[in-house]
């Protein structure tokens, strides 16, 4: 869940798999996925006193999930705005969305950067329910897809700008060993000076360890990589890494075009035509006014084999990213302009 909610149910279709008892229970692991009896010690001791629910006051509702509700929320004695997540761990009859909760408080907790949405504080509820809020930095221009809904398509110098802001947040989560496996218009928050920052860490993983599998089976299945469907074809194994940077190809594609690229515009798709254009289909064509540089880079993001793909770190040396920086953000703000 976005701290603005998809609004593009056709494609959302995450894949239901069932998790094996011994995930949850492999020992040696940096992060630990937890029991649903209660969250992971580093979780209850981030918790601190300094905010409190009683002291926001809520002005809107933001976006709705499976782990809980996010609201614009008020300080009532400082004014500052938040974005409000509400959490009810406890409340979910599916283990794995509980562990999709901790998960995303345990990232949160330990990431640091200008690129990534900020905790403020994580506030435990007093009760003995075992509800959390986490107070976020508030967004105020929504997500990218809600600025590609008022828009209709990014021109090419903006896309330079979000594609360097989201590498430098994934080179950022990766250095820390930590996959997002959900990135995609949606979860890419905008404020009104021009920062992009990546969010919705529910079913993103701490690399400690090689992803079998039927743990790699999570995220939204529209912006899958090849690989996450069969490993074994598409470069031996699963690489979270590479995932992440498979669903930033798409996701500027995406943002180019106007639309879903793997599919024609409008076409509702189902979980097997996803998975057969996502491994099998025909590489999206662009328009002859797409620069070389822009066709390069969206050619070392969709590599079918993950191990051709280049990592973020690559891609921010790679000319579609390094043109003029000056150029690149005045476009992307003009977008923002009312």
């Amino acid at each position: 869940m976005a701290v603005v909610r998809d609004r593009r149910p056709q494609l959302n279709l995450t894949l239901e798999l069932p998790l094996k008892d011994s995930i949850a229970a492999a020992a040696g692991r940096r992060f630990q996925l937890v029991p649903p009896a209660a969250p992971p010690a580093s979780v209850a001791s981030a918790t601190c006193s300094e905010h409190r629910l009683a002291d926001l006051e809520k002005t809107q509702v933001l976006g709705h999930g499976n782990g809980g509700n996010v609201y614009k929320a008020r300080h009532r004695r400082t004014g500052a705005v938040y974005a409000l997540k509400l959490l009810h761990p406890h409340d979910q009859s599916d283990p794995a969305l509980r562990r999709h909760i901790y998960r995303e408080i345990e990232i949160l907790r330990r990431t640091d950067s200008p690129h990534v949405v900020h905790c403020h504080s994580i506030i435990q509820s007093g009760s003995s329910s075992g509800d959390f809020a986490l107070l976020l930095e508030y967004m105020d221009a929504g997500t990218l897809e809600s600025l590609l809904h008022q828009r209709r398509r990014f021109p090419e110098a903006a896309l330079a700008d979000v594609a360097r802001q989201v590498l430098k947040g994934l080179a950022y989560l990766h250095a820390q060993k930590i996959v997002h496996r959900d990135i995609k218009p949606s979860n890419l928050l905008v404020n009104r000076s021009g920062e992009i920052k990546i969010s919705d860490f529910g079913v993103s993983k701490v690399m400690t360890r090689t992803l079998t599998p039927c743990d790699s089976y999570v995220g939204t299945c529209a912006y899958m990589s090849p690989e996450r469907f069969d490993p074994g074809t598409y470069g031996g194994s699963y690489d979270g890494y590479a995932g992440d940077v498979w669903s930033l190809g798409l996701t500027v594609l995406e943002l180019y075009l106007g639309h879903f690229p793997l599919l024609p515009e409008g076409q509702r798709p189902d979980w097997a035509t996803l998975m057969c254009a996502i491994c099998f289909g025909e590489r999206p064509s662009l328009p002859d006014s797409a620069s070389e540089d822009l066709r390069g880079f969206v050619d070392c993001c969709l590599q079918r084999d993950a191990n051709k793909r280049w990592t973020a770190e690559q891609l921010l040396a790679h000319p579609f990213v390094t043109r003029s920086q000056t150029d690149s953000t005045l476009a992307f703000k003009e977008l923002l302009q009312d």
